[in-house]
C-alpha cells in the first residue's frame, strides 16, 4: 500500500497557507461559529463533519449567499436518501454567478478559445445583459419554472448564456456536447422532455468541420415537447425552418430578473455514462449546487477575483457545469472548444500560457500522453501565473506526479481530485494548505464525512475498502428524472450499506488523512481473496513505452475458476513479443502482485471509453461472459461502438 512516512512531493509555504481562503475562513468560523482555531485542515475538517448544519451555515454567510426567503433552519432531514437542506428558503443560482458585474462590469468574465488559441474575451456586463436578454425570451416563450431546457452545444459562451438566462428563470438546463450521436443525445434528452432546444449548426474539431444539421433535424422530430429550437451558426449557415435566431433573442439591453426559487428547485440535469442501459438523469438543486461549488471553488480551489480557470471539458460532462461554477468566485473562466490535442500535444498547455490561468484542470489521461510524448510544459511556455494543475476523470499515477514536477515547476501544487456527476462535486482532492504526496489525493472535503469501509460495514484505515459517505451533501441529487418512487436513486447508491451513499469505487484512507483511488469496485479484480482495482494495473503497465493504452477485466467462470486477460493497445510500431510478455508481467510481479499477473495478454485495436472518456469494463467484461452486444451495452455511450466487435468475436471464439 502507502509507505508510512513519505517525504512529501510540494509542501505549501508559510505564505501561501496564511493567503489561502480556507485559513482565513477557518480563523473566521473559529470566532463566529465554534470551529477550531488551531489543528490546520485535518480539525476543520472533522468539526465540518461533527458539526455539519453549523458548517454550512458558515458557508453560506461567508460566501454572502443571498436568501430572499430566510430557511428555517440548515438541515430539516439528515437521512439519506432525502435530506432537506435550508428548508423554507429561495435564492437564485443565476443571480450569484452574476454578482461580479456590479463591481467588474468591464473585466472578463468569460474567455473563450478556440483551435486558433486565440482567446475572446466576454466581459461581466456583456453576459449579464445577454442572460437579461435571453432570460426575458424564455419567458416570452412560456418557459416556466420547473420547464426543461436543452443544449446540444460544444463548450461556448452561448451555451453559458443559455444555462444562466435558464436557471434564471427557474427552468431546468441540460446539456449534450455535438460530437454525441442523434440515439446517445435522445437517450438523454427524451426522458426529461424539452420545452427549448439550443443548438448549432456544427463545430469545429481537431483542424475539420462537423456539419450536425442532419442530427439536429432527427432531434427535432424525435422531441415533440420542443415548442422552440434556437440556432446558433458556428459554421455559418442559416437557421433550419422555424427556428429562432440566437443574436435576435440576445440583443436586447436587459437587466435580468431572477425567479427567487426553493432551495431544492431543480437546476440541471446531469447523466451517467449509460454504458449498460439508459442513461440515469440525475436532478441536482440550485441551491445544493450553489452552495456545494462555492465550497469547493472557492475553499479547496482558492478560487477568487484575481483568478483565471480553465478546465479542459465538454458540455457532456459534468466538469463544464462545474467550470461554469467559477463565476461564482468571481473568476474568470476559460472556455476552450476544440481538440485536446490538436495542432499538438501541448496544446493545453499552450492555452493555459495564452489565457494567464492560475488553475488549469485536465484529465489524468493527457498528462500521460504529455509525459510519453515527451512534452516538456515549461521549457516551452511561459506557465508562471499557473499556481495549480488538477486532474480529474481517472486516478493520476504515481508517475503523473513527479513528471508535473519535474516539467511544470517544482513548486506546483498538483491537486488530483476525485468525485462524480452524481454530486457534481468532489469528494477528495484539492487542499491549498496541505501537503502533496505522490499518487495520493490531498484529503477529503470539507463537510464531506469520506470513509472507507469493508463489507460488514467497518472502517479502514491504511486498508483498501468501499468509498462511502456517511453524511449528507448539498448537491447529492435531490431525485432521478422518471423515477417516481425514488426505487432507482436508492438501488444506485444506497443498497449496500442502508443509509449511506457507496459511490462504486474502492479506495485508501491513509493514517495521514491522504486518499488513494484504486478504480470501480462494480470492476475488481479479486484473485484467490486478494481484490485490487484496476487502476493499480493500468497505472503500472502504461508505464512501459509499447503500451498506450489497457484493459484489464476479472470474469468468474462457471467451473469456479477466475480468468484475468489483460488487454493492450500498443503504442505505433511496437511488438507484443516475448521479450514485451515478459516485462509486462515482470512488472506486475514486482510493483503489484504475483497473484494479479494476467492469464493472458491480448493485443487489441483500441480501447472502448464512454463518451467522456472513461474505460469501459463492465461492458466488456458482459460481452466476455457471453451477453450479446445488444444487451451488454448501450450502444449511445461508447465513443467507437466498431471496437467492441473485436471483443464481441474473441468471446465467441473462446467460446
Amino acid at each position: 500500500m502507502t509507505s508510512a512516512n513519505p517525504s512529501p512531493l510540494w509542501q505549501p509555504d508559510p505564505g501561501r497557507i496564511a493567503q489561502a481562503q480556507i485559513t482565513r475562513f477557518q480563523a473566521w468560523a473559529a470566532e463566529h461559529h465554534g470551529a477550531p482555531a488551531e489543528g490546520g485542515y485535518a480539525a476543520l475538517h472533522r468539526w465540518s463533519v461533527d458539526e455539519l448544519a453549523t458548517f454550512w451555515k458558515a458557508v453560506t454567510e461567508w460566501f454572502d449567499v443571498r436568501f430572499s426567503t430566510p430557511y428555517a433552519r440548515v438541515l430539516g432531514d439528515r437521512s439519506m436518501p432525502g435530506a432537506q437542506w435550508f428548508p423554507g428558503a429561495t435564492l437564485n443560482y443565476a443571480e450569484h454567478a452574476l454578482r461580479a458585474a456590479d463591481t467588474r462590469a468591464d473585466e472578463p468574465a468569460l474567455l473563450h478559445v478556440d483551435e486558433t488559441h486565440e482567446p475572446t474575451p466576454v466581459s461581466w456586463s456583456e453576459l449579464r445583459r445577454q442572460v437579461g436578454s435571453l432570460a426575458a425570451e424564455l419567458r416570452a416563450l412560456g418557459v416556466r419554472p420547473g420547464d426543461r431546457v436543452s443544449g446540444y452545444l460544444p463548450n461556448v459562451p452561448q451555451a453559458v448564456v443559455a444555462l444562466l438566462a435558464t436557471a434564471a428563470v427557474g427552468g431546468v438546463w441540460t446539456s449534450c456536447a455535438p460530437d454525441f450521436g442523434a440515439r446517445s443525445v435522445l437517450d438523454r434528452f427524451q426522458q426529461v422532455e424539452p420545452v427549448v432546444l439550443f443548438t448549432v449548426d456544427g463545430y469545429r474539431y481537431g483542424g475539420k468541420e462537423h456539419d450536425r444539421r442532419d442530427t439536429v433535424a432527427e432531434l427535432r422530430r424525435e422531441l415533440p415537447t420542443l415548442r422552440a429550437v434556437v440556432h446558433i451558426p458556428l459554421l455559418g449557415t442559416e437557421a433550419p425552418e422555424g427556428a429562432l435566431e440566437w443574436s435576435a433573442l440576445t440583443s436586447a439591453d436587459v437587466t435580468p430578473v431572477y425567479e427567487e426559487v426553493p432551495f431544492d428547485h431543480p437546476l440541471w440535469v446531469l447523466y451517467s455514462s449509460g454504458t449498460t442501459g439508459l442513461p440515469k438523469a440525475i436532478v441536482q438543486s440550485q441551491g445544493g449546487i450553489l452552495v456545494e461549488h462555492l465550497k469547493q471553488l472557492g475553499l479547496h480551489c482558492d478560487l477568487g477575483p484575481e483568478d483565471r480557470f480553465f478546465w479542459y471539458t465538454s458540455t457532456g460532462w459534468m466538469m463544464w457545469n462545474f467550470l461554469v461554477s467559477g463565476l461564482l468566485t468571481g473568476t474568470t473562466i476559460v472556455l476552450y472548444d476544440g481538440s485536446p490535442g490538436f495542432p499538438d500535444t501541448a496544446a493545453q498547455w499552450r492555452i493555459a500560457e495564452r489565457t494567464g490561468a492560475t488553475l488549469f484542470g485536465t484529465s489524468a489521461a493527457y498528462v500521460m500522453a504529455c509525459r510519453k510524448a515527451g512534452v516538456h510544459p515549461s521549457r516551452d511556455f511561459d506557465l508562471s501565473r499557473v499556481q495549480c494543475v488538477a486532474t480529474t476523470g481517472s486516478p493520476l499515477p504515481p508517475d503523473g506526479f513527479r513528471w508535473l514536477h519535474d516539467e511544470v515547476r517544482d513548486d506546483l501544487w498538483i491537486a488530483s481530485v476525485s468525485g462524480g456527476t452524481d454530486v457534481c462535486s468532489c469528494f477528495a482532492g484539492a487542499v491549498p494548505t496541505l501537503p502533496v504526496y505522490v499518487g495520493e489525493l490531498q484529503a477529503p472535503g470539507l463537510g464531506t464525512d469520506l470513509q472507507s469501509w469493508d463489507p460488514s460495514g467497518e472502517p479502514l484505515i491504511d486498508e483498501v475498502g468501499e468509498l462511502v459517505v456517511t453524511n449528507p451533501m448539498p448537491s447529492m441529487p435531490i431525485r432521478f428524472w422518471n423515477d417516481p418512487d425514488g426505487s432507482r436513486y436508492h438501488d444506485s447508491y444506497f443498497d449496500t450499506y442502508p443509509g449511506v451513499w457507496r459511490h462504486g469505487d474502492w479506495i485508501t484512507l491513509t493514517s495521514r488523512g491522504s486518499v488513494v483511488i484504486h478504480g470501480r469496485s462494480d470492476s475488481t479484480l479479486n484473485r484467490q481473496g486478494v481484490r485490487m482495482g484496476s487502476a493499480d494495473i493500468y497505472e503500472a503497465v502504461e508505464r512501459l513505452p509499447e503500451i498506450r493504452e489497457s484493459l484489464v477485466i476479472g470474469i468468474e467462470q462457471p467451473d469456479g475458476g477466475y480468468w484475468m486477460p489483460l488487454f493492450v493497445h500498443l503504442a505505433p510500431g511496437a511488438v507484443l513479443d516475448d521479450a514485451l510478455l515478459s516485462r509486462i508481467k515482470q512488472t506486475i510481479r514486482e510493483q503489484l502482485s504475483p497473484r494479479h499477473i494476467p492469464d493472458e495478454v491480448i493485443e487489441v485495436p483500441g480501447v472502448p471509453h464512454t463518451l467522456t472518456g472513461k474505460r469501459i469494463e463492465v461492458p466488456v467484461k458482459r460481452l466476455l461472459q457471453g451477453t450479446p452486444l445488444e444487451k451488454a451495452v448501450n450502444p449511445g455511450s461508447i465513443d467507437n461502438l466498431d471496437l467492441l466487435g473485436f471483443y464481441e468475436e474473441l468471446a465467441r471464439k473462446r467460446a
